[in-house]
């Protein structure tokens, strides 16, 4: 299926610096916003803290548990997740985690009664963990990212690799700084949508790549900049098809998935929005300014 006529060629490299400076005010804004908030608003899984998650005989009242928690634990999140009936409760103070889940227990029982409610899940988790798990997950995106380098290197050559690890930093700066920015929590699963956004990232711009290979194989007439915009343009139905079919799921997700997972649709879909965006502005023309400092691509 084509949506872009086969003889489109827009001129995407012509406006290179353009796009660069947009997404490096972007990225400063989002390095901005995270240096005014003092750091990311880290989840309980990284700041620690305690998780409980309650199942009620009938719909939960969220107003009702606040106030009769209020004087118990002060400061908590207090949520739906999945049904009305189920309850989450999260409370940014790790010392003494049982000892804090037997006093909400305590608390609830005195509002609703014994018999109310059960408890489904405690999870506590302390500031030393919360320190281990985010260098844990520090490094997890390094690693991947050095993976990428390395396997695009083989499958290409080491100035593709260039190009696509800078539009991924990119794709999860845009992401972080975004997260910041609305002053979301930043959790494990928001780890695992980043590194999700970092393949499908990759994928997009390993099509473009390949079809710039192919190109400088048969047509060798074109010049360096010419092939590349081409080659651009002749996967540009490809990339906004499969990007508008994956943005259209996980937007279903994000307002009907529920709130446990609805952060994680969030994250998903900036990164779709911003990796589709990298794929055709940022990793190919980074492409090219790489080749102006780097031997000539072709002898």
């Amino acid at each position: 299926m084509e949506i872009i006529r086969p003889n489109t060629n827009f001129d995407f490299l012509s406006k290179k610096v353009f796009f660069i400076g947009v997404s490096v005010l972007i990225i400063l804004v989002g390095i901005g916003s995270i240096v005014v908030h003092k750091g990311l608003n880290y989840g309980i899984d990284f700041a620690g803290g305690t998780l409980m998650q309650l199942k009620f005989k009938e719909p939960a009242d969220i107003g009702k548990i606040r106030e009769s928690l209020k004087e118990v634990v002060g400061e908590s999140v207090i949520q739906e997740y999945g049904s009305p009936d189920e309850v989450m409760i999260r409370v940014e103070q790790s010392k003494k985690g049982n000892q804090l889940a037997d006093k909400i227990k305590k608390g609830l029982i005195q509002t609703f009664g014994k018999d109310s409610f059960i408890v489904d899940r405690v999870g506590v988790v302390g500031p030393q963990v919360g320190h281990d798990l985010r260098e844990k997950a520090f490094f997890a995106l390094l690693y991947a990212m050095l993976g990428v380098l390395i396997y695009i290197t083989l499958r290409f050559e080491f100035r593709f690799a260039v190009g696509a690890i800078v539009a991924l930093v990119h794709d999860v700066l845009i992401t972080v700084g975004v997260f910041s920015l609305l002053n979301k929590e930043f959790t494990l699963p928001i780890i695992a949508a980043v590194l999700t956004i970092v393949g499908y990232s990759l994928n997009d711009t390993i099509v473009v790549f390949d079809r710039i290979r192919e190109r400088f194989a048969l047509k060798r007439k074109e010049s360096y900049e010419e092939t590349i915009n081409r080659s651009i343009n002749e996967t540009l139905s490809r990339t906004i098809l499969t990007s508008l079919t994956t943005l259209i799921v996980v937007i279903i997700l994000l307002f009907l998935g529920g709130e446990v997972i609805h952060d994680f649709a969030f994250a998903l879909t900036v990164g779709i929005v911003v990796g589709t965006y990298s794929s055709i502005f940022i990793a190919s023309p980074i492409l090219v300014i790489f080749q102006k400092f780097a031997k000539p691509a072709r002898g």
